[in-house]
């Protein structure tokens, strides 16, 4: 009897080398984000949205965000885009979970329904409005 594919030595790791390499890609990013400021002007170019209207959009201060986060400062974190934090972690657990999927040889996808979809969309929407109102200044990067 012939081996399943899967069973094949080193196939296991074929599998791994997509979600591995996402990992290498975004471990060097986060790693640039860390070393080379975003709060010092001129290493990063401004936010079109912010720069075109004035106002906040769901991704200002993402950078530092993710800067405070490569830190380990989460409360810097969540002050300069809560919304972001909560992204990334939700990256994070998908990550995990294909991950897990594709070291079991099972195929991996996230199939949003439109429910979710529209929560998601709307989740957005009303922390991009809230954030640039007088009583969402908290929110400001």
């Amino acid at each position: 009897m012939h081996p399943v594919p899967s069973d094949r030595p080193g196939s296991a790791l074929r599998r791994l080398l997509v979600p591995g390499g996402l990992l290498v890609v975004v471990g060097a990013a986060l790693a640039y984000v860390g070393a080379v400021d975003p709060n010092r002007p001129g290493h990063y170019p401004v936010c079109p949205f912010r720069a075109l209207t004035g106002l906040w959009c769901p991704g200002c201060g993402g950078l530092r965000c993710a800067r405070a986060l490569v830190h380990g400062d989460l409360p810097t974190a969540l002050g300069a885009n809560a919304l972001a934090v909560a992204g990334f972690a939700a990256c994070a657990v998908l990550w995990i979970a294909w991950v897990v999927r594709s070291a079991q040889g099972r195929p991996f996808a996230v199939r949003l329904r439109p429910g979710h979809q529209w929560t998601v969309g709307t989740l957005i929407l009303v922390f991009t409005i809230v954030r640039n109102f007088p009583l969402g200044g908290w929110l400001h990067p």
